[in-house]
Formats: C-alpha cells, structure tokens, sequence
C-alpha cells in the first residue's frame, strides 16, 4: 500500500517531534551532569582576556566584520547566555556550521541513486538532519534570546536568595566582603562569577565590581551590581530599605515568569497530545480513507 504525499507530510512532522523531544531530553540529561570546579587563575581584576580571535583572511572569507552592529547585538546575547566565546569566533563557527550542513544535505541527496555513499541509511532522514541543522545555526538569534531569558530567571531567584541573605545580616559588624561570602553557598549560576568578584575585592573594587556585571550581562545583573557598589560606598540604614525594595521587585518578576512558563508548558503539552491522534489517524483511520479513495476510483 502506498503512502501519498499527505501520509508522508504527517510522518515527517511526528519524526520532527519525536526528534526534538529526544534532543530537548539529551540537553536536560546533560544540565544534570555535576560540573567540576574550575581551577583558580590569579590574574588582575579587569585584565583582558587573551587574544582568541581567528584569522582576519578566514573571517573575510566567510564575510564577517566584527564592527557590525548585528556583532554587537550578538556579542551582548552571548554575554546575556553566558557564554565565554568571542563573537567573531562564534559566528565563524556557525557559518561553517551552515557550510557543513548544505554539504550534508547535497551527500544526502547524492545518496538517492548511490546508497552507499550514505552506509545505505535512509536519504530522507540524511537530509531531514541536515535541514534541521541548517535551520537551527539559522535560528540562532532566537535560541540565544531564549538562552538569555533562561539564564535571566535563574540569576533572578539566585539574586532573590542573595539580597534577602545580605538583608539579614543589617547591622551585623561585618563588611559587605564578609557577608558575600556567607551567600556563596546559596548560589550556583552565580558561583564562579561571585567567587571572582570577592577574590579580585581588595585589589580593586570597583573594577571588581563592574567585571562582576559585565560578566553576568543582564539588566538584573546590573542592578545588583549597583546596588552592592552602593552599599559598599555607604553603609547606611536607607540602602537596606532599597534592598528590600529590590526585593520585592525580584518576587514580582519571579511570579510573572513562573506564570509564562506554566502557559508555554501547557501549550507543549497540548502539542505533545496531538502525537497519538496522528498515529490513529496513521494506523486506523488512513487505510479506510484510502480504501475508499479506491472504491471511488474504481466507480468512475
């Protein structure tokens, strides 16, 4: 029994499914992969990092000018992800990236007369991954933009648990140093940069404090560096009362994002629910709609 173009549409998109489901469950398997400690690197505090960057002749070849605005855009989202890679070395590799999968989907194709080039797997599904390969290094904007609202939240409750400790210990006969280090361990995504912040303190605070923010990129990063500045420069009742401003403000933003998420999570689901109807409609339904098609064809 054949399968008409519709059949194949409606196979093709439960594939899709079913491979972004399995992706989106390697990615969570791998958040929950505990990740070592990185080693300490005694360096100045707002030392430049070392230089990283490719090739002026390979970055002209795949035409990329790094005083662009979209680089500059780029370079804050990868800031806001955080992800330590320099722009130019990013976009270079996704436009390789992009070159690689258009070589795979012309292989995948050059597989349909000659399947052994393709270890005789199937060509469709060759291609498939190749095109959805291309359109994700394709989609890159709108996965960091989604990277940078997931990171965002976390710094947010991380901050939350942070602020309310630091409020805590109002009038306590410690310095601002002191009572940081006593937040660490209610910190995880903010660890390493925290870790960094009260190691380059007495060297230089206020180039600690501006590679503090600089490293997190986001505006509630921002803000929390403010505030700490302030309070390291003037340690008085009024900046508490800020702080529990600040607070506040922190709850209210956590309540809306756990509202968004609980309606794209319903709305995932109601995606996911349509899988077993097109597999009765595949398995059930289609044969006697196709049967008839048949009969109808054999009365005319």
């Amino acid at each position: 029994m054949g399968e008409t173009p519709i059949m194949q549409i409606v196979l093709w998109l439960q594939n899709a499914l079913l491979l972004g489901l399995g992706f989106a469950g390697f990615y969570h398997g791998l958040q929950l992969i505990p990740a070592r400690q990185r080693r300490v690197v005694f360096r100045q505090p707002g030392a430049p990092e070392p230089d990283r960057l490719p090739p002026a002749s390979l970055l002209k070849a795949f035409g990329i000018r790094g005083d662009s605005d979209s680089m500059e855009e780029k370079r804050q989202l990868l800031a806001g992800a955080g992800i330590r890679l320099p722009v130019l070395r990013f976009e270079l590799l996704r436009r390789a990236g992009l070159v690689l999968m258009l070589a795979a989907g012309l292989w995948g194709y050059a597989g349909r007369s000659h399947p052994v080039l393709l270890l005789y797997l199937p060509s469709l599904y060759w291609m498939l991954a190749a095109f959805l390969g291309a359109a994700a290094l394709l989609a890159d904007k709108p996965v960091l933009e989604a990277l940078v609202r997931q990171r965002s939240y976390r710094i947010v409750k991380e901050i939350y648990a942070v602020s309310n400790q630091l409020l805590y210990y109002n009038g306590s006969r410690m310095n601002l140093h002191g009572k940081l280090t006593r937040c660490l361990p209610y910190t995880r995504i903010l660890r390493n940069d925290l870790r960094q912040l009260l190691n380059d303190w007495y060297q230089d605070p206020d180039q600690a404090l501006r590679t503090f923010k600089d490293r997190l990129g986001t505006d509630d990063g921002a803000g929390f560096a403010e505030t700490l500045q302030s309070m390291r420069l003037h340690e008085h009742e009024a900046f508490y009362e800020l702080l529990k401003q600040r607070i506040q403000d922190f709850k209210d933003k956590l309540d809306l994002i756990k509202e968004g998420k609980k309606e794209t999570t319903s709305y995932l689901l109601f995606v996911l629910a349509g899988l077993p109807i097109l597999n009765t409609f595949r398995i059930f339904i289609y044969p006697w709609v196709q049967e008839g098609q048949k009969l109808f064809q054999q009365l005319n």
